[in-house]
């Protein structure tokens, strides 16, 4: 068995990196190697163009410039980072728009307990390349700004109330945002090669309106970022000796950990707010050369019970790969035909017997491309 197997994936504490060498079921969680998916081998391209396992079904939802069906309303550009919110018996999937020059928001599509589309509605308008975000305990969805002046934005997945802009949350190169309910803080990431790892502390739980802006140095601890406004100095060089992430992409919270991606090394991370503690879920480059099946990180989910993690490629070749409990990471779906694109805003519906992400520009490369689907069939329940 390779020693990555035995080796406990370096934690980083206190300015020391430790290793663990007891073969017990927590020493081993990480990282992850490639193996068989608990799903088997993917098929054969389904008439859209997604190879899936064995029982799994795709289905359009919507095309970019495009009427979503049954509805008045023309889909987005761009389709990115997403969310599903409970809606009685139904549910709403929330869709960011990353488009530039004030083009950029949040577009919501509503199903009935049947999964049948009930109607589709913008959210967010006039904003700039909203790329990923997170969704509330409370309800709301936190779309962020991927530009050197980006904000977070606060936005009601029904479309009742307006989006509000929470500038106290920090002004730079948003990408995702992951609330930690037991803590009461929202994680955030930066889309930047010397990006940092932020969290926001809200005054009052629940109200994202006033707060204070921290990031993670390299010993662990959290340093209040002096500025969350950036300027004149960027947040991430106002504190001394901020632990730097390449490229800080998708986030998800579960459990006390929150799991988040950086694109520029391939790797996914986690976070352990309870041990206070940083390892490396997944890294590409894999003991005795080579690399692994998930290259481009990007957005990260994962399901409602059996402890599985969903992580989308941008680029690579265009798919969403699994990582189970069980240290193994291997493809659940790919999309094919789309090389100039990128997977996005994989979220599962709150009973997790479906699946919506997005293809950000289709096969035609483009913005206006975009494609965002459905996938149902028998995603398991325990690991």
């Amino acid at each position: 068995m390779d020693r990555r197997n035995f080796l406990r994936a370096a934690v980083v504490g206190t300015g020391t990196v430790a290793f663990g060498f007891s073969v017990t079921r927590t020493s081993i969680a990480y990282p992850a190697v490639p193996g068989p998916s608990p799903y088997g081998a993917l098929l054969s391209a389904d008439a859209n163009g997604i190879m899936l396992p064995s029982g799994f079904t795709s289905r359009v939802i919507a095309r970019s410039t495009q009427t979503v069906a049954g509805t008045g309303y023309t889909w987005h550009g761009a389709p990115d980072g997403g969310a599903c919110f409970a809606d009685g018996s139904g549910w709403i999937y929330v869709s960011n728009a990353e488009l530039g020059s004030g083009a950029g928001g949040v577009s919501a599509v509503k199903f009935d307990a049947n999964a049948n589309i009930t109607g589709a509605y913008r959210i967010l308008s006039n904003t700039n390349r909203n790329c990923a975000g997170g969704p509330t305990p409370w309800n709301t969805w936190i779309s962020c700004e991927e530009v050197d002046t980006g904000y977070s934005w606060e936005t009601d997945p029904w479309g009742v109330n307006p989006a509000v802009r929470r500038a106290a949350m920090g002004r730079f190169n948003h990408e995702a945002a992951a609330c930690d309910p037991v803590r009461r803080v929202v994680y955030l990431t930066e889309d930047k090669s010397d990006g940092g790892f932020y969290r926001f502390v809200p005054t009052t739980w629940g109200n994202l309106a006033a707060g204070t802006l921290q990031v993670l140095k390299t010993d662990l601890t959290w340093a209040t970022v002096p500025d969350p406004d950036g300027s004149p100095t960027t947040t991430r060089k106002q504190v001394s000796g901020m632990k730097v992430f390449n490229g800080g992409e998708g986030a998800f919270y579960r459990n006390d950990k929150c799991y988040f991606t950086t694109k520029g090394d391939n790797k996914v991370w986690v976070y352990d707010a309870a041990a206070n503690t940083l390892n490396t879920v997944y890294d590409d480059n894999l003991p005795g050369g080579g690399t692994g099946p998930l290259t481009g990180v990007d957005n990260i989910t994962g399901d409602t019970t059996a402890g599985d993690l969903y992580v989308a490629e941008d680029g690579g070749n265009m798919e969403i790969c699994i990582i189970t409990p069980s240290d193994v990471i291997a493809p659940f779906l790919r999309v094919t035909g789309h090389s100039s694109s990128e997977v996005t805003g994989v979220a599962f519906n709150p009973a997790g017997t479906k699946m919506y992400f997005s293809s950000q520009r289709g096969s035609s490369g483009s913005s206006s491309g975009g494609i965002t689907y459905e996938i149902s069939g028998p995603f398991r329940t325990t690991p």
